[in-house]
């Protein structure tokens, strides 16, 4: 089977270019746009204060007149400005210098690359401060790297339009480096989240997966239906059971510690469901519109894999993915079924859209079998989540605190927004089933968490965290930093997380 109709995207095939100039001297930068940040305290020393001086006092005078405030994300244009040599100047704000911070940044470089990447560029230029931490100018990289790609994947006439080149004037090379890597892996989530379900379904997710892997040197194994029976994954099997189309389990290996065992440091589990009808629980037409997103746990994984292995961490890291339809037909499975997960708990199913948990199950058992000693798991789990959070936060859910804290400490550090979560026993309550050692659901009160006490069947006692991300992993409208539909959200978390393992 084939995957060449799958759209190629500048994460994949035809990649744009992004390097680093360290000594050039901005105003003779010949390009056609330059960026610049500017904060709210004003002009200061760096890019700016040399821009400024190139052009005879022009920014001085425009933040004078009010027309440049260095608010978070404004972007203002100065077109053929005199003193320099590029056709376009755009100013764009970050805030008080503060409270600046690497989120901050993302968002800011990724608006400016979306309002250029408006019509085709060649050369874009952007200047990085000096007072940057090297984590602040990665994840600025990568907001620039993701503003210029769009979701219009199937549009004969395109929205945006990536950049033939990217430079980073004043960069070190090996943090343009990375950060451009790190936009690859979110970009790559992203686009497999946009594709629609009749062309991205379990066995073109794991060819795709293939395909990466063979391009940056990961191992890959892929589970059959066979292979899944023989493994006892049923209720991961249940869940694929109405659909037409085979399920798939695909494993993505990297080895990067060096040290002789081999082990997986880390567990990343994605929930790999790419189209949910809701099965016998049928969504409503309008509840099911979007539902190829509910694959962006497993997009955010296989990003996330292909960041790691490109980057060369000294960890450990398996990458899971479990992937099914959920739909409907004489073979679907039932409510009032007992299912049997892969490590001998039953599950007694009160809703059938409640899948993406029963999925996790077995993946999550598959895990502990291979001893790692720590696991995070995404999933568009839970509409309870947005509830709780809103669209643009994370949930997280842990049985550790230590190993919550690690990832909390990722977020922070590459600027994604993630809550802690409560995950007392009393909820454990609401899942007590008279017939199995468990429901598939808790009710109608608290149930992102109930979702949360639920997967906690599966980990045992290894470090586990749990991250809900049905809010900001598909975003029904653009941004002015990001475009409408898949985000991928959590990508660079991960990547954070395994770059603090190793």
């Amino acid at each position: 089977m084939s995957t060449e109709f799958l759209p190629a995207t500048q994460s994949s095939a035809g990649r744009t270019s992004t390097t680093a100039e360290p000594a050039t001297d901005p105003a003779r930068f010949e390009a056609d746009a330059l960026v610049v940040f500017l904060s709210t305290d004003g002009i200061g020393q760096g890019a700016a204060a040399s821009l400024d001086q190139a052009t005879s006092g022009l920014l001085h005078q425009l933040i004078k007149q009010g027309d440049l405030t260095g608010k978070p994300c404004e972007c203002v244009s100065l077109f053929a400005p005199m003193g320099l040599a590029c056709q376009q100047l755009l100013v764009v704000g970050v805030g008080a210098t503060a409270e600046l911070n690497a989120g901050l940044l993302y968002r800011a470089a990724a608006t400016a690359a979306r309002q250029l990447a408006s019509r085709p560029r060649q050369r874009i230029g952007f200047l990085a401060e000096g007072s940057w931490t090297n984590e602040q100018l990665e994840q600025a990289v990568a907001g620039g790297a993701v503003g210029m790609v769009g979701q219009d994947l199937y549009r004969a006439e395109k929205r945006q339009h990536p950049f033939s080149a990217t430079v980073w004037l004043g960069a070190p090379v090996e943090v343009v480096r990375r950060g451009k890597l790190i936009a690859d892996g979110v970009n790559l989530a992203r686009r497999l989240v946009n594709l629609p379900p009749d062309d991205l379904y379990p066995e073109t997710f794991a060819e795709e997966a293939a395909t990466i892997a063979g391009r940056v040197g990961l191992e890959i194994e892929i589970w059959d239906q066979p292979r899944l029976e023989r493994e006892r994954c049923r209720a991961l099997l249940a869940v694929a059971r109405g659909s037409a189309r085979p399920p798939r389990l695909v494993l993505l290996h990297y080895r990067g510690s060096g040290h002789s065992d081999t082990r997986p440091d880390l567990a990343l589990v994605g929930k790999g469901v790419t189209f949910d009808s809701g099965g016998l629980s049928l969504k409503p037409s309008e509840g099911m519109v979007a539902m190829k997103c509910d694959m962006a746990g497993a997009a955010t994984v296989l990003g996330a894999m292909s960041a790691i292995a490109e980057l060369g961490l000294k960890v450990n890291v398996i990458g899971l993915m479990g992937m099914v339809e959920n739909l409907v037909s004489g073979k679907a499975y039932k409510l009032g079924d007992v299912l049997t997960a892969r490590n001998g708990k039953t599950i007694e199913v009160h809703n059938t859209d409640a899948e993406g948990r029963l999925v996790l199950a077995d993946v999550l058992c598959y895990a502990v079998d291979r001893e790692v000693d720590y696991i995070i798991d995404l999933a568009t789990l839970t509409g309870a989540c947005v509830v709780a959070l809103g669209m643009d936060v994370v949930g997280l859910f842990s049985n550790h605190e230590e190993w919550s804290e690690k990832v909390l400490s990722a977020a922070k550090t590459c600027g994604e927004p993630i809550w802690p979560m409560p995950m007392f026993d009393e909820y454990n309550e609401l899942l007590k089933s008279d017939l199995a050692d468990v429901k598939n659901i808790g009710g109608r009160w608290g149930g992102a968490i109930t979702a949360a006490k639920f997967l906690e069947n599966f980990v045992n006692e290894t470090a586990w965290v749990h991250l809900d991300i049905a809010g900001p992993a598909f975003a029904e409208s653009s941004k002015p930093h990001q475009e409408g539909g898949g985000s991928g959200a959590m990508v660079r978390t991960l990547v954070e997380t395994a770059l603090q393992l190793k």
